[in-house]
């Protein structure tokens, strides 16, 4: 260190520092480049985050919860400027972790690896700047914005399907306990005179997400033992299931009583903000009831934690050393640019026929194609596919439908038929992975038994990763990661056959029609699948003509 007389000035490490006063301003600004550098270089999961948040209902409180954790660091910025102690080099640590998931996450299109990753970048910074001291008291702000960022669309499906059912239960028997006559099939209650569908929007996931993440709040604002805090925030969960049954339920009721008119009136008044304040209002009753349990009043326990004052082992800028937040910076920038490069890079695609091209005959089967209804066309957002029934003179039936996405990642990929099966009021009686002998090659694919009322069918489904056929999808994305890495692509299908099972037949029959088909169908799939092959040029996408409803 060289002293510069008044002015205060000393030597530290490769640069030039001044003062104390200035050196605080110096460290601010490198915070904020920080933090800038990052949320370019994060920029695209980012943006997908605002997306959701805008199309998806159950995700819209996003814009709160991060006004929410400013706010609170707002509130605390004394205690924090006051809590600024030596920076750890963890901080770094934590960023070069962070950039690995954000590249990972790029790659294999599961962006939530990105937005998780961002928030560590927060918490790196602020090691590097303050060290634990600081994190400690900015350490909630900073995990509240995990509530913001999304589930992963094929876990959100799953889950929006569970939810659904669980809420179609729910629904059903609140009406049974008026005594009133219910059937419940998959999502669909039938009360006679009327069907009520329990859609995705009727799963509950819109109070669900932003009801736990009100009740994380409450449970850090409620100042009692860390066994009330956790029963706080976890019963955010069956709050939120059970006022969602309860409007289901409620709507049934009214459909009785008054008509169906009725019902789509109090359908849409019963839903968004009415249930949400409901089940905030049932959150506020339970720590009302544990603040009276506890002898205290309600507003003795309602409060921001205090955060205590750690004096820092290194007090005065002289001793503070920035090299930790200065690494960080160069570590964000070096990352920013990795990310544009390999994200950057034009991906390699399979020369493939285009499914306009699939013969309609196949040896005995002829078949009639069709489309899908525009607004399922757009939610799978797929690129190429073929949806026919195909028949033969007996009178046997198959449905082929292959979806194709030439790049998955920007989060479009093949759907699970065991998501939108239920949904159409179909329940899955059997599920098992079998083998094909596929002339001789011996082919993994999933078998799936499905029933509604009296109807019965059989269903065979698999997904063509580049050459590969996978059957379960968290696998189909481990493979999707290292494709993207090793052979730049990310191509792949969904190939679905449904066959019926007639009342006077067996499953066994079901087997042989399907397998039947797919020896004539496969050896022609082939060119419009994606191979394993070296990738070529692109290829366009067509649809064929003709509405056609399966589920």
């Amino acid at each position: 260190m060289r002293n510069g007389g008044a002015t205060g000035h000393f030597w530290r490490g490769f640069e030039y520092w001044p003062s104390e006063a200035a050196t605080i301003n110096r460290k601010f600004l490198l915070t904020m480049g920080a933090i800038l550098v990052a949320i370019v270089g994060f920029g695209g999961p980012l943006l997908n985050l605002i997306t959701r948040w805008n199309r998806q209902e159950e995700y819209s409180h996003g814009y709160l919860i991060v006004a929410v954790a400013i706010c609170l660091l707002w509130l605390r910025r004394d205690v924090l400027r006051k809590n600024v102690g030596q920076p750890s080099w963890f901080g770094p640590i934590l960023i070069l972790l962070a950039l690995c998931m954000h590249v990972v996450g790029k790659l294999s299109s599961i962006l939530v690896l990105s937005q998780v990753g961002f928030v560590i970048v927060v918490i790196g910074v602020t090691l590097g700047l303050g060290g634990y001291a600081l994190l400690r008291t900015a350490i909630f702000p900073i995990a509240f914005l995990l509530f913001a960022i999304p589930l992963p669309y094929f876990i959100d499906a799953k889950l929006t399907l569970q939810l659904q059912l669980i809420s179609s239960e729910l629904g059903v028997a609140f009406i049974r306990l008026f005594g009133l006559p219910v059937y419940l099939d998959g999502n669909i209650i039938d009360l006679g005179n009327y069907k009520l569908q329990v859609v995705e929007a009727c799963s509950g996931l819109r109070y669900l997400y932003p009801l736990l993440s009100l009740s994380f709040l409450a449970a850090y604002l409620f100042r009692a033992p860390f066994w009330q805090q956790t029963l706080i925030f976890l019963s955010g969960i069956p709050i939120a299931i059970g006022m969602n049954g309860l409007r289901i339920g409620l709507v049934g009721i009214l459909v009785d009583r008054y008509g169906t008119e009725m019902a789509e009136g109090m359908l849409h008044f019963f839903e968004g903000w009415v249930i949400f304040i409901a089940c905030s209002a049932l959150l506020l009753a339970e720590m009302y009831l544990l603040a009276l349990a506890s002898r205290r009043s309600f507003p003795e326990v309602i409060n921001l934690p205090k955060a205590p004052i750690i004096s820092p082992k290194f007090s005065g800028a002289s001793s503070i050393n920035p090299s930790p937040l200065v690494t960080c910076l160069l570590l964000l920038c070096a990352g920013a640019l990795l990310v544009f490069t390999v994200s950057g890079r034009e991906e390699s695609t399979q020369q493939r026929s285009r499914f306009v091209e699939f013969p309609a005959q196949l040896g005995q089967w002829e078949g009639r194609p069709a489309v899908l209804d525009e607004q399922t066309e757009k939610g799978l957002g797929l690129d190429d596919y073929i949806l026919s029934d195909y028949s033969r003179a007996t009178g046997d039936a198959v449905n082929l439908y292959v979806a194709y996405y030439a790049s998955q990642r920007q989060s479009e990929s093949p759907h699970s038929p065991i998501v939108c099966i239920p949904g159409g009021g179909w329940i899955i009686s059997k599920i098992q992975q079998i083998s094909y002998d596929n002339f001789g090659q011996i082919q993994p694919l999933n078998r799936v038994v499905i029933q509604k009322g009296s109807a019965k069918q059989l269903v065979y489904y698999w997904f063509d990763e580049r050459g590969r056929v996978v059957t379960n999808e968290y696998l189909a994305k481990i493979y999707l990661l290292a494709d993207a890495i090793l052979m730049n692509r990310t191509d792949g299908a969904l190939v679905r056959l449904v066959t019926p099972i007639h009342t006077n037949e067996t499953e066994n029959d079901g087997d042989l029609r399907l397998q039947s088909f797919m020896k004539v169908a496969l050896p022609r799939l082939a060119e419009f699948l994606p191979a394993h092959s070296a990738p070529s040029a692109n290829s366009a996408s067509l649809q064929p003509s003709n509405q056609h409803s399966w589920w």
